[in-house]
């Protein structure tokens, strides 16, 4: 394995009918608590969008391409942004990190409450003159089902996702992870049945996860008696691509007038990222340079 504990299994199964990946990504949502300070519902609600936009990302072909998942909505979290590569490598932020509710009626934390009605989006940006655009509404808030109606409504995918993030007693990220199971074309009755049925069975993600299960024991367990093939195991991260070098493109990229109110100023101007928190200063001299 490589340096990264936070793994994807990709696999098929029921000769080849349903594809299948599973993913743990404990690190990944911890990575995002502590650079975020994100309280524990908002740590559950961008752990559960990050385990789900990993898996998705794994699914793209191209080098550069990049998955975008973004649910706007009316709730306290305020939204929720995600991108991730076809390496698997996953960024996000929270709107919100600080947004705390009761539990709900399960005693869970009560990420549906926390996002409110709204919409997902899903932004695929795969080397097209325009990147592709899905949108569906929330349809529980939970993300898992609202992902769920997303690949059956817009990619005509039937699927099913399941997402859990498991918090310590001192809100540190104990388990995260989750599946993605998707039925093929002109897939058999019979096999569509026997997964609904075995995914009637399943609890939760996170249980499985605390018991020591693995991806692969997870997609095992799932598609039991159906000819699981385990096809390849990837590693994901918590990783942003942001640099000086990048930042400094987007200044240059403002225009001249922009720029030169900017010089006028006769301040440093400071760049904040959003998905990693790191800074970006550039002085007088440095935005003169932008001009030339």
């Amino acid at each position: 394995m490589s340096e990264y504990k936070d793994y994807i299994v990709r696999a098929t199964a029921a000769d080849h009918q349903l594809r299948a990946f599973a993913v743990t990504s404990k690190d990944i949502v911890e990575k995002a608590r502590e650079i975020h300070n994100t309280s524990p519902v908002a740590t559950a609600a961008i752990g559960r969008l990050l385990t789900a936009a990993s898996m998705m990302g794994s699914m793209m072909k191209g080098e550069k391409d990049v998955l975008t998942l973004q649910i706007e909505c009316g709730g306290p979290i305020g939204g929720i942004t995600v991108t991730a590569d076809s390496n698997a490598d996953v960024k996000g932020y929270v709107n919100n990190p600080n947004v705390i509710l009761p539990p709900n009626a399960q005693g869970k934390l009560d990420v549906s409450g926390a996002l409110g009605p709204g919409f997902l989006n899903v932004i695929k940006d795969i080397g097209l003159r325009e990147p592709y655009n899905g949108q569906t509404h929330l349809v529980s808030g939970e993300i898992a089902e609202d992902l769920t109606y997303y690949f059956v409504t817009s990619e005509q995918v039937p699927s099913s996702v399941g997402l859990g993030v498991l918090m310590d007693k001192d809100n540190h990220v104990r388990q995260a992870g989750g599946f993605i199971i998707q039925v093929m074309p002109d897939t058999d009755d019979e096999v569509i049945d026997k997964l609904e049925a075995r995914l009637g069975e399943v609890h939760s993600v996170t249980e499985m996860l605390d018991k020591g299960m693995t991806p692969e024991d997870i997609l095992n367990y799932v598609l039991e008696g159906m000819d699981v093939e385990i096809l390849e195991t990837v590693p994901t991260q918590y990783k942003c691509d942001c640099s000086f070098e990048r930042v400094s493109k987007v200044i240059a990229s403002l225009g001249k007038k922009e720029l030169q109110e900017m010089i006028d100023d006769g301040k440093p101007v400071e760049v904040n990222c959003q998905f990693c928190g790191s800074h970006y200063k550039f002085d007088t001299e440095q935005l003169k340079e932008f001009i030339k």
